[in-house]
């Protein structure tokens, strides 16, 4: 039987279900949807529900990862992750003078590893970030006049309204709205109702 844990496959039913009867529906509004159905007030509140779900008695819970990208030139990794992207440089390392760099950048929740070492990742990696604020971000970007890049923002993304951002190196960042509230939020701001008998909403329009 399905519970909150479920809502992501119960948004997909929901947008089928919506299409086969010729009403179109994205992906981010059957989330919104299913989110209200399930007693939250949006799919943030839910999100971060789930997020903070654990079997009973697991021993083992991971923290958030943080990814390495492959860069190739360090003068154009500042020019676009400090300079454009708006990253704080926050270290670097290097094991001799003239060895490749290794640094970290990071941006309010969001913490990037750069490396130049062969072996350590691949170009062409994606980045898939939840975030809010997806409209002023674009606009700050766009506001910079950066010569290679001028980000557009898909309004029917995989995770919703989708920025997508590419790199020197061949990498991309790919920015979603709808972050998940952190933990450390009061749990006043937002409200989701307790609904953890299991049962499946109607969804039925």
């Amino acid at each position: 039987m399905r519970d909150f844990r479920d809502a992501k496959l119960m948004a997909k039913s929901l947008r089928e279900a919506m299409a086969a009867r010729q009403v179109p529906l994205s992906h981010a509004e059957t989330l919104e949807i299913v989110a209200r159905q399930l007693g939250c007030d949006d799919w943030n509140v839910l999100a971060a529900r789930i997020g903070k779900a654990a079997p009973e008695g697991e021993a083992v819970r991971l923290q958030m990862g943080i990814p390495v990208l492959r860069i190739f030139d360090e003068a154009k990794a500042k020019e676009f992750y400090r300079d454009f992207l708006g990253f704080g440089l926050d270290w670097d390392h290097r094991f001799g003078p003239g060895m490749p760099l290794y640094m970290q950048v990071s941006r309010s929740g969001l913490q990037l590893h750069l490396s130049e070492h062969h072996g350590d990742a691949s170009p062409g990696s994606t980045v898939f970030v939840w975030m809010e604020g997806i409209d002023a971000l674009q606009a700050e970007l766009l506001g910079k006049r950066y010569p290679y890049s001028r980000p557009g923002i898909e309004e029917d993304g995989p995770g919703g309204r989708t920025l997508q951002v590419p790199d020197p190196f061949g990498n991309r960042t790919a920015s979603a709205r709808g972050a998940p509230e952190p933990a450390s939020s009061p749990p006043s701001r937002r409200r989701c109702a307790r609904n953890d008998a299991g049962g499946q909403p109607d969804l039925t329009p």
